[in-house]
């Protein structure tokens, strides 16, 4: 971990270049305190955006600047400064506007002082009266306002709240913005700080002049800012967490990773910590279970094992919240802040952390990464023991149970969930696994219209279901589970029917006549200009909808989609027609030319509405939709390593059947080959959470998602860094 020790300050060069601190200086301490490594830094940028990262012994920062371009949306795209801290999934967030009144005229930017990085770390020891009792500690740095401006609205403690502002209705709520203090500094500056409902947390902000002519008036719970360069400090006194360098989130074998992959294992060890890997930064700055869990699926191969290391943080974090009752893995925490407020909407007065358990699929994960780390690895194998014979110590609801207890509990849920349909004649739609009744999101398409109202997800019951039903076989063959001997068989056997017989629930073959109808009128419908490439269809199209019982009484969700790439990475099918068949439509889909197929030059796009036959298709399934017409990184990942498996089959003595029909073999290599054409040509965006484009001059641009949408892609987003240990086989050339 990041190492440091608080027996010495170190000062950052003021504007003068002098150590010392200047007048205009805060109280605390701009330092790098006392650590005894430099300060991780990174800068990422994605316009309108701008990231910058700072991570020292004490906290880790990000500071996203967002300033109008000459093409952006106004409506969308507003001045403003926002910090997110991974302790606490806390921050600050304030939003600009130019105090002419002109729209797209009023920029922000952040300056280098005299040193090498624009972010400097503010740390200060806490103080005899401080009511938390924990250091100080944040970001200072210099942005620079091109014309005078007003700061209209701030939100300072949870990013949750500042999340759903953003990306909802933009609801403010009194018991957060009424206790903001607005406050004067001596230096011409503004203070803004607000206590948590905690009763013991303080963030806080400050903008002090630092050129001629700029100063900061506050006004009745607004601040005027002439045009001019400010000193912006960002601090909180929050518990930290332990952060993981990048030398310690990476085994021994991948540390030249750091050079070659530099701002990519930045990126991940500030996602990274002792006891949890967090999603993404800023919008999804803590655990997320089926986040976690996808990245280690894709990524075990260059994370570093054992105890302190990072496939442990994961499973141990999943462990950790499990729902004890029902054996149901923790989608989100929520914490800090957010879960005071939270609690309180309960009547309950508590600071303890609340977990939501709405996602079906991500119970399905927790197997297939134990059998992946503790059968398949050798520090696993010897890691078992001692790692579950550890027991919860997080305010979860878990305390005193071990995470043996805990995995067998998620074991027994998902072996349940799938008994039904095992069961002989069982093999119907019902039998299925439905998303909980009240919800309707429960995978990793979790919008409103990702699976539109879909009940029964693909990716769950051809994929995930049959997975972690052979992974439970497998740890019980193993020893695992010693109150369910049974499983060895009874788990293979479950597995085996759901893989030959949840298929075909979702299959759609659309005649070569009707679909090239179909795509000619959803590319003169969707209004975006690009050709239908109905050439491109020769025969039949075939492909798997989204789901089942879907909205408007739509028995499939009639979109292509990427996710036959849980199949394709999860499972070695042995059903030889159905496997065939399978891999031939997914590798034609991938190579067709949207809207044909799923192919752009910007990526794969993970749906596609085409073939839906009805308007709402278009509608719902759009460039600026979350899960829409858009590009993500890390199904790229998981198709890529999913073909390669599927080929890597064929040097097996017992290869399959299609590894002999040269027609099928053939369309598979050329699909994997030309995946990787995409996702190389693609390189600089791959850190992305999601990203859209726009059609013009005759083909398809890299838009930012964000720049579309107030739903902003994450700069950088854990599951999307597979690519560090993802990477093309050559020898498929």
């Amino acid at each position: 971990m990041y190492s440091c020790s608080n027996d010495q300050l170190v000062y950052p060069p003021t504007a003068s270049g002098s150590s010392a601190p200047s007048s205009s200086s805060s109280s605390a301490v701009l330092a790098v305190s006392g650590c005894s490594e430099k300060p991780t830094t990174l800068h990422l940028s994605s316009s309108p955006y701008e990231n910058y990262f700072y991570s020292d012994c004490h906290s880790a920062s990000q500071l996203v600047v967002t300033s109008p371009q000459p093409e952006s949306d106004l409506e969308i795209i507003v001045p403003r400064l926002l910090v997110a801290w991974a302790a606490g999934d806390s921050g600050l967030l304030a939003f600009f506007a130019p105090k002419n009144g002109v729209n797209g005229s009023l920029s922000i930017e952040v300056l280098n002082d005299t040193s090498d990085e624009p972010l400097s770390g503010v740390y200060e020891q806490p103080s005899n009266g401080s009511s938390s009792g924990n250091p100080v500690v944040g970001i200072s740095t210099l942005v620079h306002f091109n014309s005078s401006a007003v700061l209209t609205v701030p939100i300072l403690g949870s990013i949750r709240m500042m999340r759903d502002f953003v990306e909802g209705p933009s609801l403010l709520y009194p018991e957060i913005q009424d206790p903001i203090r607005f406050a004067s500094t001596q230096d011409n500056g503004a203070r803004l700080s607000r206590r948590w409902l905690d009763n013991q947390t303080t963030t806080e902000m400050t903008f002090r002049p630092r050129s001629g002519g700029a100063s900061a008036k506050v006004g009745n719970r607004t601040v005027d800012l002439e045009a001019g360069t400010y000193e912006f400090t960002a601090t909180f006194d929050y518990p930290q967490l332990g952060q993981l360098s990048a030398s310690e989130v990476l085994d021994s074998e991948s540390q030249d990773l750091i050079i070659t992959n530099t701002d990519q294992t930045k990126s991940l060890s500030f996602l990274s910590y002792t006891d949890k890997l967090l999603a993404g930064a800023w919008r999804f700055l803590t655990y997320f279970g089926r986040d976690s869990m996808i990245t280690l699926l894709l990524m075990q191969p260059v994370l570093s094992q054992g105890e302190g290391g990072a496939v442990e943080a994961v499973i141990g974090a999943v462990l950790e919240r499990i729902n004890k009752t029902e054996g149901t893995v923790c989608h989100e925490e929520t914490i800090g802040d957010y879960a005071t407020y939270q609690n309180l909407q309960m009547n309950i007065s508590s600071t303890d952390p609340i977990c939501s358990y709405i996602m079906i699929d991500s119970n399905y994960y927790l197997p297939i990464v134990m059998e992946n780390y503790f059968l398949k690895t050798a520090t696993g194998r010897n890691r078992k023991e001692a790692f579950f014979a550890q027991e919860s110590t997080l305010d979860f609801g878990n305390q005193g149970l071990s995470y043996e207890e805990l995995a067998l509990r998620n074991a027994e849920e998902v072996v349940r969930s799938a008994a039904a349909f095992a069961a002989e004649g069982g093999q119907t739609k019902q039998n299925l696994v439905h998303l909980e009744p009240d919800q309707v999101v429960g995978e990793w398409r979790d919008s409103e219209f990702g699976i539109g109202g879909g009940r029964i997800p693909y990716d769950v019951n051809t994929a995930l279901v049959p997975a972690a039903l052979r992974s439970i076989a497998a740890l019980s063959e193993a020893g695992f589970f010693p109150e369910h001997p049974d499983w060895a068989t009874t788990a293979a056997e479950y597995a085996e029917v759901w893989e030959d017989n949840s298929l075909h629930f979702f299959e759609q073959t659309v005649p070569q006549a009707e679909a090239k109808s179909l795509v000619q009128s959803y590319a003169s419908d969707a209004g975006y200009g690009f050709p239908s490439q109905a050439d491109e269809i020769t025969s039949d199209v075939v492909y798997h909808g989204l789901a089942l019982n879907g909205n408007n009484g739509q028995e499939v969700v009639k979109v292509m989609n990427s996710d036959d790439s849980f199949r394709l990475f999860m499972l070695n099918t042995t059903n030889q027609e159905q496997l065939t068949s399978f891999l031939n439509q997914s590798a034609t889909n991938i190579r067709t030319p949207f809207p044909a197929g799923l192919s752009t030059p910007v990526g794969v796009l993970v749906a596609n509405p085409a073939y839906g036959g009805q308007q709402v298709y278009a509608a719902n399934w759009t460039n600026d939709a979350y899960h829409g017409t858009v590009v993500w990184g890390w199904p790229l990942a998981m198709l890529g390593a999913g073909l390669q498996r599927q080929l890597q089959r064929c040097s097996s003595s017992a290869h399959p059947d299609f590894c002999s029909d040269d027609s099928v073999y053939t369309n598979v290599l050329a699909a994997y080959n030309h995946l990787w054409d995409l996702i190389d040509a693609n390189r600089e965006h791959l850190s992305l959470e999601v990203w859209s484009w726009q059609y013009r001059d005759g083909g398809f641009d890299f838009v930012d998602f964000g720049s579309l949408t107030p739903t902003e892609s994450d700069i950088v987003q854990l599951w999307s860094l597979t690519f560090l240990a993802i990477t093309r086989d050559e020898s498929l050339r």
